[in-house]
């Protein structure tokens, strides 16, 4: 009964080495996995800018000097490095604790509610992505003096 059962359904392939440069590219990742993916990037980014969040903290609150030192690393920049390149470590900064903030809001808001549905994934994957990119995208453009 079993090899009757086994011969008519197709064999599926079965993948036990995955080469990453020749099956991954070709992979789509549902939205709900790109958020999550996402979630644990910015994390590590907010992680790696750490000495660089302290700094900004000392520095614009210590005194008038130091804060008009931090103001002026984001036009004339901070030793070899110019300001346009401090401004985008911000924004780098600004996109992963606005994202860490709604995908985290998103994982809390699963976990109360328990909305553990594809659609559900998928809806809130949307909304994370949409409120982060575009509250990034405001702030990014005061941050480069657009107006």
């Amino acid at each position: 009964m079993t090899e009757l059962l086994s011969s008519s359904r197709p064999k599926r392939p079965e993948f036990r080495n995955l080469n990453a440069f020749k099956d991954l590219p070709g992979y789509r990742w549902p939205l709900a996995s790109l958020v999550s993916g996402m979630h644990r990037a910015s994390g590590l980014i907010m992680f790696l800018l750490m000495p660089f969040i302290v700094w900004m903290f000392d520095t614009s609150l210590s005194s008038e000097i130091s804060f008009a030192r931090f103001t002026g690393a984001f036009t004339a920049g901070i030793g070899f490095v110019p300001g346009i390149i401090v401004k985008l470590a911000a924004l780098a900064l600004i996109w992963a604790y606005l994202h860490h903030f709604f995908a985290g809001m998103r994982h809390i808001r699963m976990d109360i509610f328990h909305t553990v549905s594809k659609e559900a994934g998928k809806s809130t994957a949307q909304i994370v992505l949409v409120l982060s990119l575009s509250l990034t995208l405001v702030l990014g453009v005061k941050l480069f003096g657009v107006y």
